[in-house]
Formats: C-alpha cells, sequence, structure tokens
C-alpha cells in the first residue's frame, strides 16, 4: 500500500502552511517527518486524510486520488493514531480497540463474531491482552497509545498515520511502542510518523522528511541525510552526532554537554 504526495500546497487564509510537497512512501516503509512545531507537519496528515479539503496538488493513496473517495473509502485504506486522546466516557480497552471496526459494518449494525475476533487478534499481537477489561481512562500513557495501535489494526487499512506517538512516554514505553510500529512495517503496512526525536528518527525509520517553514528541506535514507548541520537549521541547536557499535545507532548529543564530559 504506497501514498504518494504531489505538488501539495495548503494555506490558511493567507498564511502559506504547505509549500509544494513532494514525497512518495512505498509499501513496507516507515516514513519519519522530523522538524520543530509550527511547520505543517499536522496539516499534511489532515489533508491526507481527508479532513482538509482546500489544498492544490494531488495526494494518491495506493494509487487512487484521495479527492475521489468518500470518507468511508479513505478509512478503509488510513488509519489515523493521534498523539493522545481522551474520550468522554471511561470504555474498556476492548471496547476501544472494537470501536475500529466500525467502517466494516452499516450505521445500524453492532460489531460480529468477525470483529470482535478482530479486537482480540489485534491485542494479543500487541500484548495487552490482559488489559481487556480495565477502563481506557485508567491506564498509563504508553499503554494507550498501544490500545490506540491495536484499534488502528482492526480498521485494517494498510497505511497507518501515527502523530508523535512517543510523546509523554517514558523512555521503556517509547521503545515498545516503536517496536511494535516497526514489526507491523515489516508486516506489510506503510507508515508515516512525525517526531520530535532524532534519535529515535536515526534508529528506527526508513526514510526521513525534514520540514521547515512548510517546506522540504532533506528527504532520504537516515544515514544519508541525518547531519550535525540538519538538526541545528531544524532546531537551531548545535550537536555532535556520535556513531556508536559500527554506525548500528547513532545519538544526538548537545554541544555544551560534550564540551562539559571533556
Amino acid at each position: 500500500m504506497s501514498l504518494e504526495v504531489s505538488n501539495l500546497c495548503f494555506s490558511y487564509g493567507n498564511r502559506l502552511v504547505l509549500d509544494n510537497i513532494n514525497f512518495t512512501i512505498p509499501n513496507q516503509q516507515l516514513l519519519s517527518v522530523l522538524g520543530p512545531n509550527g511547520v505543517g507537519k499536522s496539516t499534511l496528515f489532515r489533508c491526507i486524510l481527508g479532513l482538509l479539503n482546500g489544498y492544490s496538488g494531488q495526494i494518491r493513496l495506493n494509487g487512487i486520488e484521495s479527492k475521489n473517495l468518500t470518507v468511508k473509502e479513505v478509512a478503509k485504506l488510513v488509519a489515523y493514531i493521534p498523539q493522545s486522546h481522551y474520550p468522554s466516557f471511561n470504555f474498556s480497552v476492548f471496547d476501544m480497540v472494537l470501536m475500529g471496526t466500525t467502517v466494516q459494518i452499516s450505521s445500524f449494525s453492532n460489531p460480529g463474531k468477525r470483529q470482535i475476533a478482530l479486537a482480540k487478534a489485534a491485542l494479543e499481537r500487541l500484548e495487552i491482552e490482559h488489559l481487556k477489561d480495565r477502563g481506557y481512562a485508567q491506564i498509563s500513557g504508553g499503554e494507550r497509545q498501544l490500545v490506540l495501535l491495536a484499534r488502528a489494526l482492526v480498521q485494517e487499512a494498510k497505511i497507518l498515520i501515527l502523530d508523535e506517538p512517543t510523546a509523554n512516554l517514558d523512555f521503556g514505553n517509547q521503545i515498545r511502542v516503536l517496536t511494535q510500529i516497526k514489526s507491523l512495517v515489516k508486516d506489510g503496512y506503510t507508515v508515516i510518523q512525525s517526531t520530535h526525536n532524532p534519535d529515535q528518527t536515526f534508529y528506527f525509520s526508513d526514510t526521513i522528511m525534514a520540514m521547515k517553514n512548510g517546506k522540504i528541506i532533506a528527504y532520504g535514507a537516515p544515514s544519508e541525510i541525518f547531519t550535525e548541520d540538519l538538526i541545528q537549521n531544524l532546531y537551531g541547536v548545535n550537536v555532535q552526532i556520535q556513531s556508536l557499535y559500527d554506525d548500528k545507532f547513532r545519538v544526538s548529543i548537545p554541544k555544551s554537554i560534550v564540551d562539559l564530559e571533556l
């Protein structure tokens, strides 16, 4: 399942937010969109999801122009996992996941055996089946992100869009969530995520798209474009990139810390 964006531009009034965005994500790839707040990452996602239609350019989902698709047809191709979610009611974890199957049934139908089986399988896959009877509002932030990921899986869409999936999570939960996301890519999903963490971006991504002022300023494999100059350009901080374990992992360290240690 591929995602192709061509010559995409979008404005809020007179303010240009997306300026001629072009990229393609082939099947079974994880693209991380890296950049500071306010560069257009969330607006880009809303355009892809069909929530914003006043754009110019083209967005193709598996070769189909998204403007020609209904909301339900888009939902069968793309699932969205928000950064955080606080429902009005304390639904059980199982019911939260089961809600992802609504695209498969009519407005006046109840989930059937197939939908229930999908929900159970998603919980087991993400190793959170022990939470199924817990209230969604009463579990940790990391567990909630896994629940939202499970809800996206039962939607059976093969393109996943994640808005900062590890925001506000502790280090252990960040790794657990990203490991599950990476395993989904290996199993045939196409994933695009926004992030503020350069180190995680380098380690988990197949491709990085760096954005600034509504434009793409760098695009490619992490090892090719991930530089000290890029981080300085994006975030206005000086860093030194250190390579460990024969370049299998790299970490960005602020220069002031490096100097202090030296």
